[in-house]
């Protein structure tokens, strides 16, 4: 799984300035979104006030762990989820700010 933040681009147009993200990463979030084992996913990690553990989420999908790895990468690439390692665990945090302003972009159209 990636822990890695989305690469910066330059944001254009008033809709980037105002909902604060790029339309690169609004594009990545679309992509991740439109999955809808990864939608499924994201909807329980944001069930939660605290970190998931991945365990939770792999017990609760029928996928192989190399799927829901792929499904991981997705949702942190695009900045809907942060990564935490804990040793050979991992935790996963819905960044509520970033859907919030990708939801904000989509109202914007």
């Amino acid at each position: 799984m990636v822990t890695k933040a989305p690469r910066a681009a330059k944001k254009t147009g008033p809709a980037a300035k105002q909902a604060g993200i790029t339309d690169r990463q609004f594009a990545l979030i679309s992509r991740a979104l439109a999955a809808p084992r990864r939608y499924e996913i994201l909807a329980e990690i944001g069930r939660r006030d605290c970190a998931t553990p991945c365990t939770c989420i792999a017990e609760s999908q029928p996928i192989s762990a190399a799927t829901l790895s792929h499904h991981m990468k997705e949702l942190a690439t695009a900045g809907l989820i942060r990564v935490e390692r804990q040793g050979k665990f991992a935790n996963l945090t819905l960044q509520r700010d970033v859907l919030r302003s990708y939801l904000d972009r989509l109202a914007s159209l």
